[in-house]
C-alpha cells in the first residue's frame, strides 16, 4: 500500500552552493565521484537485494517470526572481493525494538500488518511469493536477507564491511509531527554516539560502514538553514554519518556523495529461480490492451500539479491510455496490490510523474509487470539508480 507524507511546501536552499533544492523540483544535476574503498561490494549485496530470490520459509502468516534457510559460515570465503561483512547487534531500541509499539510506526496507518515477515508484510491469496509489501520497509527485508548472508562473519576483527540495521525510516514516519526537533534527533544521535564507541569504527573512522534506510534521504535532511521544516530528522547531517555510505531509495541528487539509490521493494518475493522464472513467462505472453497506462493522483505544488494534472486529463480522455486514479476515498483500487499489477501487466508503457518526490515505488512495479516505465524526471531513475544502469545514459534517453 502507498502512504505518502505531506510535500514540501517550497524549495529549501543550500546557503553553501547557493541552489535551491527541493524533492520535485528540477535543478541541474551532475555525477558524483564514487569514492567509498568497498563500493563493489555493495553493489553486490543491493544487487541480491534486487533479485530477491532468497530461500523464504514461513512458519505463520499471523507472526512476525520468519524461519531462515541455514546457511554454512564457512562459505564468507568464496565472496567477491573477500568480502567479510560484520552486522551489528544493535540495540533493540534502534530496530526490532521499534516494532514493538507498531500501530505508532507511521503517522498515516498502522504498520503493524506490514511489518509482518520481517518487513514482506501480509501475504496475498495467490500463492506463497506474493505479499503486500509496503513501499517503505525495504530497511527490513534488507536486514532479514544480511543476517543470513553468506558472507557474513560474526568476527568483527576480520570483518572489512560494516553493516549497522537500524530502521531510520520506520522511527523518521513516526516523528514526522513531532514539533520538538531535540525529540526528533535523539535516537539518530544516540546511534552514532554508540557507533563512535565502537573499536571496528575508529578503525577507519566510519568508512568501510553503511546503513540502509527504507525512506527517502530527504527525510534523514533537515534543513538547518531556516528552510521549511516537513517532519525531517538529522541523520545524514550528521559529521560521522557523511563518512558512511548509505542505501536509500532515494538519494538527495546534489548533496547527497555518500548515498546511493536501491530499488523500492516489490511485491513479489520468489523462493526459487523457478518461480521468478514462471512469471517472467507470464508477462511476455500478458495481453497488453493499453498502450499507455497511468496510476497515481494529483498533487500540490507547481511543478508535480501540472504533470500530473495533464497526465491525468489527457489519460482520461484517451481510449489508450488506461488510468487508476489514487485518492484518500475507500473507493480507490490504487492500494491493492492485484489491482495495481493488472493495470501494468495489461500496458505497454506506464508513465512515472514524480509524486511526493522525484522516485516512486510505481517505477519497480512496472517493471515486474513487464510494462516500460516512461521518466519525466531525470531524477526518478538515472541519478538514483546508477548501478544497475548501463553506463551509456545516452542510449536510454535516445539523444
Amino acid at each position: 500500500m502507498f502512504f505518502r507524507k505531506p510535500s514540501v511546501p517550497t524549495p529549501w536552499k543550500d546557503q553553501n552552493k547557493g541552489n535551491n533544492f527541493s524533492k520535485t523540483k528540477e535543478t541541474h544535476y551532475y555525477y558524483h565521484k564514487l569514492t567509498f574503498r568497498y563500493i563493489l561490494l555493495l553493489i553486490f549485496l543491493s544487487s541480491c537485494f534486487l533479485f530477491l530470490v532468497a530461500s523464504f520459509c514461513f512458519s505463520s502468516t499471523n507472526h512476525t517470526h520468519l524461519r531462515f534457510p541455514v546457511i554454512s559460515t564457512t562459505a564468507a570465503g568464496n565472496c567477491p572481493g573477500n568480502l567479510s561483512l560484520f552486522v551489528y547487534q544493535l540495540p533493540q531500541e534502534f530496530n526490532l525494538g521499534l516494532l514493538r509499539d507498531c500501530t505508532h510506526l507511521n503517522v498515516y496507518t498502522d504498520m503493524c500488518p506490514h511489518v509482518a515477515n520481517h518487513g514482506l508484510g501480509q501475504p496475498l491469496a495467490t500463492s506463497g511469493s506474493w505479499f503486500s509489501t509496503h513501499q517503505f520497509l525495504a530497511e527490513m527485508i534488507f536486514h532479514a536477507r544480511l543476517e543470513n548472508h553468506p558472507c557474513r562473519t560474526w568476527d568483527p576483527n576480520v570483518a572489512n564491511l560494516f553493516y549497522v540495521p537500524f530502521y531510520g525510516g520506520l522511527h523518521a514516519s513516526s516523528k514526522f509531527r513531532e514539533a520538538n526537533q531535540t525529540a526528533r534527533d535523539e535516537l539518530a544521535v544516540r546511534l552514532v554516539e554508540f557507533l563512535q564507541m565502537q573499536p571496528w569504527w575508529r578503525r577507519h573512522d566510519g568508512k568501510d560502514h553503511f546503513l540502509a534506510l527504507g525512506r527517502t534521504a530527504w527525510d534523514f535532511m533537515r534543513n538547518a538553514n531556516g528552510g521549511p521544516d516537513f517532519g525531517a530528522n538529522c541523520l545524514l547531517d550528521l559529521p560521522p554519518v557523511k563518512n558512511m555510505s548509505v542505501l536509500t531509495v532515494e538519494r538527495q541528487p546534489w548533496q547527497g556523495q555518500n548515498q546511493y539509490g536501491v530499488p523500492y521493494p516489490s511485491y513479489f518475493h520468489p523462493s526459487s529461480v523457478v518461480q521468478m522464472h514462471a512469471w517472467q513467462q507470464k508477462m511476455i505472453r500478458a495481453e497488453r490492451n493499453h498502450l499507455f497506462s497511468f496510476i497515481g493522483g494529483p498533487r500540490k505544488g507547481v511543478d508535480k500539479a501540472a504533470v500530473r494534472d495533464e497526465l491525468i486529463k489527457q489519460c482520461n480522455e484517451s481510449t489508450q491510455c488506461k488510468l487508476l486514479k489514487c485518492g484518500r476515498n475507500s473507493d480507490s483500487k490504487c492500494y491493492e496490490p492485484l489491482e495495481v499489477l493488472k493495470v501494468l501487466s495489461q500496458s505497454h508503457f506506464c508513465l512515472q510523474a514524480a509524486g511526493d518526490s522525484f522516485t516512486r515505488r510505481s517505477t519497480f512495479d512496472s517493471v515486474l509487470a513487464g510494462c516500460i516505465p516512461v521518466f519525466f524526471s531525470r531524477h526518478t531513475a538515472y541519478t538514483q539508480y546508477g548501478w544497475y544502469f548501463p553506463a551509456n545514459e545516452i542510449s536510454l534517453w535516445g539523444g
